[in-house]
């Protein structure tokens, strides 16, 4: 039997074995300024993940959790399909700062590909599209750790929505970095949008409320992805904001992507895969909690409850520091000021479109589906709270 002794030894060791958990770091990384332990403690992975397929990160969205965004879509649908999977609890359903979200992003990465011993695979729904990238974009030791990142219904322009929800006084601080002018967003898309040797495919509806796809072009579409609207594979398909996560077209755009060399193709996907609603592997309770307990807090946390702020959070240092030395020097003075320069518009600029039809023609509003009508609905309680 052990000696006391022993017993003593063999607790140290493994305290110093599984203490402070080390997170590897490139040459190009910026300092992590979170408390890895923090982001560990919200990872959530399987035992081993020795499953034959790649192992996936799935990355929640806005006001949501593990539960509410992937417990009853894909967390549940991947392992049928072969794949182990991890989560991650994003702090406060993500409604803080997107660059210390992204962090908790980066020691899953590590984390993920240490255990696994290759490469692993990210899917993002919503915001959760846009901490991936940050991660690839500002830590580069991520990129080789990587071989498809999938977005679903991503901010990666920004939203409508969130214009709207900030110029209600104050809002959540990711809701602010989701807005079309937002700071972070102009950093995150500045240069290369999709950045490393690695598969980008971005899917999305054109009849998403929450993040409506308003031309041109729409605000999920990436440079150097594959972008692919539902609606392009099977015309008229309604999906929203949420439901895209049980619809079984998406589910079979993002099977396909992780199943096969490069980014998704529907080609391969086949004319019957129109036939499907509900993915393959989900039911009519997945479905309706999704409508109900998942869209209402989503809703109720980042417009009323979550935390508030006045402004969106300051870049990281990190960014600061690069968009200083991209910044051109200042031409030299000659013979008087120079004339102001008129910026080229930017399509994204241009007057939205919903469905085919301007604002305008629709006098100022889009289309209200089950998610929408809930924005309309936070908000009024929004005005009343601050009353």
């Amino acid at each position: 039997m052990p000696t006391r002794r022993m017993v003593v030894v063999l607790a140290l060791v493994t305290l110093v074995l599984l203490g402070a958990p080390q997170v590897a770091r490139g040459a190009g990384d910026p300092p992590l300024s979170i408390d890895p332990a923090a982001a560990l403690a919200a990872l959530h992975c399987p035992a081993t993940l020795a499953h034959p397929k790649t192992p996936v990160l799935l990355v929640h969205g806005t006001g949501s959790t593990v539960e509410e965004s992937w417990t009853h879509t894909f967390a549940k649908t991947l392992p049928l399909d072969g794949h182990d999977v991890c989560t991650i609890d994003l702090p406060q359903r993500a409604l803080v700062d997107a660059q210390i979200s992204a962090e908790y992003v980066v020691v899953a990465m590590h984390t993920m590909a240490g255990r696994a011993g290759r490469k692993i695979d990210v899917v993002g729904h919503s915001q959760g599209g846009l901490e991936p990238r940050w991660a690839l974009k500002w830590f580069p030791s991520t990129r080789s750790l990587v071989d498809d990142y999938v977005s679903i219904s991503s901010t990666q322009h920004g939203s409508a929505d969130a214009d709207g929800i900030c110029t209600v006084g104050s809002c959540a601080p990711s809701v602010w970095q989701q807005r079309t002018t937002s700071q972070f967003l102009k950093a995150l898309n500045a240069g290369d949008e999709t950045p490393g040797d690695l598969s980008y495919t971005s899917i999305y509806s054109l009849t998403d409320e929450v993040v409506p796809e308003l031309p041109p072009p729409s605000t999920s579409r990436l440079d150097g992805a594959r972008n692919i609207a539902l609606q392009d594979v099977c015309p008229g398909r309604p999906a929203d904001h949420f439901s895209i996560l049980w619809d079984a077209v998406a589910e079979a755009l993002v099977m396909d992507a992780l199943d096969h060399p490069g980014p998704a193709d529907p080609a391969r996907l086949g004319a019957a895969v129109c036939l499907g609603v509900i993915a393959p592997g989900l039911d009519a309770a997945d479905v309706a909690y999704m409508h109900t307990v998942a869209l209402a807090n989503a809703f109720q946390t980042t417009v009323v409850t979550g935390p508030m702020s006045s402004t969106e959070p300051p870049l990281k240092p990190y960014v600061l520091a690069t968009q200083a030395a991209a910044a051109p020097s200042p031409a030299p003075a000659a013979g008087g000021p120079p004339a102001p320069s008129t910026p080229a518009p930017s399509p994204r600029a241009n007057a939205p479109m919903v469905q085919g039809k301007s604002l305008a023609a629709t006098g100022g509003r889009a289309p209200l589906g089950g998610a929408a009508a809930l924005l309309g609905l936070a908000l009024a309680l929004k005005r009343m709270k601050r009353s």
